[in-house]
């Protein structure tokens, strides 16, 4: 065996032990935890990048665990749709560490920051084993990790966050029961829980109920996960009032992995044939994204807490990803969008929330109606959410443009020409609501009166830790975006397309 193909579980192996090493390590020096996990996760993108370059150039890895051998034994395969997922997952996970460093000493007491640390390695373990697992039981397993520490996450900044944490244990742990009760309905047709086992026997039992019942029950367990409309409710008031780090590692990535399951379960699963089988799915998951996107814009528009309206945004744009799943049965290009909208949004809301951060710690703000003057008391941080907002309106030549345009291209190949009326009309949306944003930044006058509640930030600039992410991912806005208009990513894309087994090329 290569020694390349014992990185994937090298990643989560050390994932989980640092975050133990991690706790006692803290009861040393409280500063430890923080470097050992940054130092350790460089290391995974390292090799997440070898992971990668060799699945593009050799093929998919499989590691047997144990050396037991599927279906008995669990088995992790990487393919290059999450080798490319897992290298943008580790690079958001190191990126949310170095915001954190002058973040989370103002959200979330030091005598937390040992236990804040581990939780958080401790997550990025669990989005690491989903990433790269080909059993279902044990995507449960990394499933339940990722969330239990995401529950306790959230909730470690104490006061307003305690409620919305609990709401989100309750919504989470439906989610998981739904997911869980699926994958029991399926294992009794098929006997097996490995995904690539599981592909071969279903298509001979697509209309056995309990298949059916399955499918219905992952799907709706994710999408609960997944915050996809309209089952999102738990979502806003989770985003508003978590750390900032924790928000932007959420909207970034967190949910991300959460729809990758989604995406293993159309293709990897019960695949496109199964979609076909059953007329008018396909268009039944378009309406239901075609809602979200608009829904989620117009529940935006009326928000004025920045980070609430982020959240909302947030669910119009996870219905990007879920109307290219729904074309995609209709269209290559349809999961084109969904890969690139995966990195896009990933690099853009990321940078949103850790500007929204930076807005309340430096200036005490969090109402977009108090926002006058930040263009110039705060032009890095306003110059960085300007960006990443004109990324996600899909104004030229940023990332969501991008993103967008594969989507419309999808539909008009697919002939479903309402969507790109609905993709047209989600832009004009995101503009009224982004740009509320940036005329207050920049176009409306500040009154010259102090704010109160940024009394003990006072005299002190942003910290570097915290201005360098932004501006990298503000520049990943604009360099991506002219990346995807190129033919730089088509082997990624194809390999995507051959290794999901669409039979097309782009």
């Amino acid at each position: 065996m290569n020694f390349v193909e014992h990185f994937p579980v090298l990643i989560v192996g050390l994932s989980m032990f640092l975050a133990y090493t991690m706790l006692l390590a803290g009861y040393l020096n409280r500063r430890l935890p923080f470097y050992m996990s940054l130092a350790m996760n460089s290391f995974f993108l390292i090799i997440s990048l070898f992971i990668l370059n060799h699945v593009l150039t050799v093929g998919p890895i499989r590691y047997w665990q144990g050396g037991w051998r599927p279906p008995w034994g669990i088995e992790y395969v990487v393919d290059a749709m999450n080798a490319y997922l897992l290298v943008i997952v580790i690079s958001m996970v190191i990126l949310g560490l170095i915001y954190s460093r002058g973040n989370v000493r103002y959200e979330i007491e030091e005598r937390k920051h040992t236990t804040f640390y581990t939780l958080v390695q401790l997550m990025a373990a669990g989005l690491y084993g989903i990433t790269i697992t080909g059993d279902l039981f044990n995507m449960f397993i990394w499933l339940e990790i990722a969330s239990l520490t995401a529950y306790a996450l959230i909730a470690v900044a104490g006061g307003r966050a305690l409620r919305p944490a609990y709401n989100y244990v309750i919504m989470g742990s439906i989610g998981a029961c739904f997911y869980i009760f699926g994958v029991c309905w399926i294992y009794s047709v098929t006997g097996t829980l490995n995904m690539a086992d599981m592909r071969l026997l279903l298509p001979l039992v697509y209309d056995n109920k309990a298949v059916q019942m399955a499918f219905a029950m992952m799907v709706v367990g994710v999408m609960i996960k997944a915050y996809i409309f309209p089952l999102h409710l738990w979502q806003p008031d989770v985003y508003t009032y978590a750390p900032s780090t924790i928000s932007s590692m959420m909207a970034s990535v967190h949910v991300k992995v959460m729809f990758y399951i989604l995406i293993r379960m159309v293709f990897s699963v019960f695949t496109l044939d199964f979609i076909k089988h059953f007329i008018g799915l396909d268009m039944l998951i378009c309406w239901v994204a075609a809602i979200a996107i608009l829904a989620g814009s117009i529940w935006a528009i009326k928000q004025r807490n920045l980070k609430r309206m982020l959240a909302y945004s947030s669910v119009s744009q996870m219905g990007y990803i879920l109307l290219g799943l729904g074309l995609s049965p209709l269209s290559p290009w349809g999961l084109v969008g969904v890969v690139a909208h995966i990195l896009n949004h990933a690099i853009g809301k990321g940078c949103l929330f850790m500007s929204a951060g930076a807005f309340a710690q430096q200036e005490g703000v969090r109402d977009i109606r108090k926002f006058e003057g930040l263009g110039k008391k705060m032009p890095y941080a306003s110059a960085a959410f300007t960006i990443a907002a004109l990324s996600m309106i899909g104004i030229p030549p940023t990332a969501g443009f991008a993103s967008k345009l594969f989507l419309i291209l999808a539909s008009l190949d697919a002939s479903q020409y309402p969507f790109v009326a609905i993709l047209l009309l989600s832009g004009l949306l995101n503009l009224v609501y982004f740009w509320r944003v940036i005329d207050q930044i920049y176009f409306v006058k500040s009154d010259g009166t102090e704010n109160p509640a940024k009394a003990k930030e006072k005299g002190k600039s942003l910290p570097l830790s915290m201005t360098a992410p932004m501006l990298i991912l503000a520049a990943l806005c604009i360099i991506m975006g002219i990346i995807w208009l190129t033919d730089v990513p088509l082997p990624l894309i194809n390999h995507i397309l051959s290794n999901l087994r669409m039979g097309v090329t782009i």
